[in-house]
C-alpha cells in the first residue's frame, strides 16, 4: 500500500511512496550540508536585517519626538540611523542572495504544491520596498522634511513585525 511522504528541507512535496521507501527527488533533501548551512546562514542574516527593521523606525519616532532646540541629541539620533540603515543594507544582501540560492540552487520551493513560496516572494519584495522607504523617511529628516507624525512612525514601526511573522508562517506551515 502506498502512502503520502514529503521530502523535509524542500516543503511539503507530497509523492506517494512504499513504505519505507524515499522518493528520487527527495533523496538527500534533509542532509545535504551545503544546503544546510546555506538555510542556516540565509535564517541568520534575515534576522538580522530585521533587527534592524524593527529598531530603524524606532530611532525615527525618537527624532520625531526630539525638542527642536535638542541639535546634539538630533544629530546623535540622525547618526545612529544612518549607521543602522547602512548596516541593515548590508546585511539584506546576502539574505536575499542566500534566500535565491536555496531556491534556484537547491530547488526549495520548486515543484507541485509550493504556492507558499510566491507568497513569501511577494513578501519579501514588499519588505524590500519597506526597507527603501525607511532609506526615503532617513533622507527626509536629514534635509528635515519630515511631515510625518510620531503615531505614523509608530505604526509603520510594527509593518515589519507584520512582514517577518508572515514570512516566518508561510515557510514553516507551507499552507498552500
Amino acid at each position: 500500500m502506498k502512502a503520502l511522504a514529503w521530502c523535509p528541507g524542500l516543503s511539503f512535496l507530497r509523492v506517494a511512496a512504499l513504505p519505507g521507501q524515499v522518493p528520487q527527488q527527495c533523496r538527500g533533501a534533509a542532509h545535504n550540508p551545503a544546503m544546510l548551512l546555506t538555510k542556516a546562514f540565509h535564517i541568520v542574516f534575515v534576522a538580522s536585517w530585521f533587527a534592524g527593521l524593527f529598531y530603524l523606525p524606532r530611532v525615527f519616532v525618537n527624532l520625531r519626538e526630539v525638542p527642536a532646540d535638542s541639535h546634539a541629541e538630533r544629530e546623535r539620533l540622525l547618526l545612529m540611523a544612518r549607521k543602522l540603515y547602512r548596516f541593515s543594507s548590508l546585511l539584506m544582501v546576502p539574505a536575499v542572495v542566500l534566500g535565491f540560492t536555496l531556491w534556484l540552487g537547491f530547488g526549495i520551493g520548486r515543484g507541485p504544491g509550493n504556492h507558499w513560496l510566491h507568497a513569501k516572494l511577494a513578501l519579501v519584495v514588499a519588505t524590500l520596498l519597506y526597507h527603501h522607504h525607511c532609506g526615503r523617511i532617513l533622507r527626509d529628516f536629514e534635509q528635515l522634511r519630515s511631515r510625518r507624525t510620531d503615531r505614523w512612525l509608530r505604526v509603520f514601526n510594527e509593518t515589519a513585525v507584520v512582514l517577518f511573522t508572515l514570512i516566518v508562517v508561510l515557510v514553516v506551515v507551507k499552507p498552500f
